[in-house]
Parts: C-alpha cells; sequence; structure tokens
C-alpha cells in the first residue's frame, strides 16, 4: 500500500472550520475504490495544525487519487487556507491494513 502522512498548517482563521473545508475533499476520497482510509486529526500541540493520515491500495490507486477532479479541484481550493506547504512522508508498505502494537497488547478477556 502507499502510506502518506501529512501535516497541514492551516491559517488560524481557518482552523476551527478546517473540517467543513475539507469535506467534500475528504468523502469524494474515501468514496475512492482504492482509498484504504483517509483521516484527519487535529495536533493537541498546536491547534492550527492538522494530521492527515492516508492509505491507498497501491501505486495505481494513489495515482489515480492524484488525477481525480477531487484532488485538482482541492489544489486550487485549499492553498488559501493555509499557512504553509503542507510536509507530508510517503512510503509503500508491505502490508493493506494497520498492524497491532505489540509492545502495548490489551490482554483478551
Amino acid at each position: 500500500m502507499i502510506f502518506i502522512t501529512a501535516k497541514f498548517r492551516v491559517l488560524p482563521e481557518h482552523a476551527d472550520r478546517w473540517p467543513e473545508i475539507t469535506a467534500a475533499f475528504t468523502a469524494a476520497t474515501r468514496a475512492e475504490p482504492g482509498c484504504l482510509w483517509f483521516d484527519w486529526s487535529r495536533s493537541l500541540d498546536d491547534p492550527n495544525e492538522y494530521v492527515l493520515v492516508e492509505a491507498f491500495r497501491d501505486g495505481e490507486a494513489g495515482a489515480a487519487h492524484v488525477q481525480s477532479a477531487h484532488f485538482k479541484q482541492a489544489q486550487q481550493e485549499l492553498p488559501q487556507h493555509l499557512a504553509e506547504t503542507p510536509r507530508i512522508v510517503n512510503t509503500t508498505l508491505d502490508q493493506d491494513d494497520w498492524s497491532e502494537l505489540g509492545e502495548m497488547a490489551v490482554p483478551k478477556g
């Protein structure tokens, strides 16, 4: 899978509305057949920063995402709400879902 984590520093005046601002883009991306997940979180340390954790089935699905109409629309609309260019980590992993964190295993029973 293609695994991506990106940090978006949002302008303070738009930070509380970021989930609303990105709602259509998020819904359209989650509906892509190759999208495994596309999840936003707000930083506990910086209320103007959102972290996006996303995964796509493979390189073909990732390419389809960046070529989609909703991605192109997001490229046009989202930067006006940002304080800086988002930062990203993008890698390919040989798995297709989350693994358990064995070091913090919860006892069953």
